[in-house]
């Protein structure tokens, strides 16, 4: 099957202007100036992108794919995620992991349905592990977790300075993420150590002590949700300045904002300000993961849900609201992801890649296709594929 999008302007993430862009099977065969499609030919499928923009498609490193949560009781478990939500927030690959409950959802579920997730027609990872230290994984050690499980590319998400944490020593978290780096140099896979932060007063400090105590590079280890409060922001900026990975998390509400809280889209906006490289930003949604509210007294006083689509919405308001150039915006869910994870396939509209693609309405930057692997699975804002389940 060969389909041609036509006459659309391209973000590869970088700006390349008005082109045709030609796919075959499930891969990117070119970016040309203008095809000529000759009468009496092959079947092919044309796409009209006139008014339109096209982005690589979304990475979300962050995804409870299980559904995650239960800090309320069993009663307070998330659900497990939809292929229809992930088409409609444009991702097309995603990283599953799990959180506070490694008992009740475990890393052979995990696996199972980040398989069942790539039947139906997106591309998926997988982190081993959960909050605690030392992790529960699959065969019993991170190397080999990595080594031979394909879909397992790195550790999380391990919690650090958070109530929930398993509390471990400097010496724990440091050896796990020796233990991840080595494992991704012999595998070639990435090795990351994904790590959710928590709003404790040690914030940052196991991270940056293995950074500057130790040979681990900083691209091993990515903190995540630094948004949640100005306090770790502004941490992460310090920690960023000296060569730091950030990664701001999307679900919250952005008409309720926790006190504190650094909505990600303007995160975006004051990490470049204070001169933060845009290679070193990244955006997830923690998407299926409870959202927990406590009060000062660590007491469950409230919950949600995140959501996927919150990661191209933060995207997207830090471009209408924030004045995030659109190159720069689009990186941080695209080819920043891509790099940081050793994707080589992913997050970049060039020849070869695979061919994940989204299509924006120019005028107000609103999803309006998605291609996945090389097949359709949004026209228009029409949801062309549903998951077997789904109604």
């Amino acid at each position: 099957m060969i389909t041609i999008v036509k006459n659309i302007e391209v973000y590869s993430p970088e700006y390349i202007g008005k082109k045709d862009v030609v796919i075959t099977g499930n891969a990117i065969e070119g970016i040309h100036e203008e095809v000529k499609i000759p009468e009496n030919f092959l079947k092919i499928k044309v796409i009209d992108g006139r008014d339109k923009y096209l982005f690589p498609g979304f990475i979300d490193a962050h995804v409870h794919i299980l559904g995650g949560g239960g800090e309320g009781g069993f009663n307070t478990r998330t659900p497990e995620i939809q292929i229809s939500d992930i088409i409609a927030g444009g991702i097309t690959t995603l990283v599953g992991c799990l959180g506070t409950d490694s008992v009740c959802r475990d890393m052979k579920a995990l696996i199972a349905k980040a398989k069942g997730l790539e039947l139906e027609g997106i591309s998926t990872y997988a982190y081993t592990g959960a909050y605690e230290i030392p992790v529960k994984t699959i065969t019993g050690s991170i190397k080999e977790d990595i080594m031979l499980i394909d879909k397992i590319i790195g550790v999380g998400e391990v919690a650090l300075s958070d109530h929930r944490s398993s509390q471990p020593t400097y010496e724990e978290f440091l050896r796990l993420a020796a233990n991840s780096r080595v494992a991704g140099i012999l595998s070639g896979k990435c090795g990351v150590v994904h790590v959710h932060m928590g709003d404790g007063e040690r914030r940052l400090e196991y991270i940056k002590r293995t950074i500057e105590e130790t040979e681990i590079p900083a691209k091993q280890i990515v903190p995540t949700h630094i948004n949640r409060s100005i306090f770790l922001f502004n941490e992460a900026v310090r920690y960023a300045r000296k060569g730091g990975y950030v990664d701001l998390t999307t679900s919250s509400n952005p008409e309720f904002l926790e006190e504190h809280e650094v909505k990600a889209s303007r995160g975006i906006k004051m990490l470049l300000e204070e001169e933060i490289p845009i290679e070193h930003i990244t955006l997830s949604s923690d998407g299926q993961g409870s959202m927990p509210i406590f009060n000062a007294k660590r007491e469950l006083i409230g919950l949600g849900i995140g959501s996927v689509t919150s990661l191209y919405r933060e995207v997207r308001d830090s471009v209408i609201n924030d004045g995030v150039e659109i190159e720069d915006a689009i990186k941080t869910i695209t080819s920043n992801v891509a790099d940081i994870l050793k994707l080589n396939t992913k997050g970049r509209i060039k020849e070869g890649n695979d061919a994940d693609m989204v299509l924006v309405n120019k005028d107000d930057l609103s999803i309006s296709g998605v291609i996945a692997k090389g097949v359709e699975l949004m026209e228009q804002g029409r949801l062309l594929v549903k998951g077997t389940f789904e109604k």
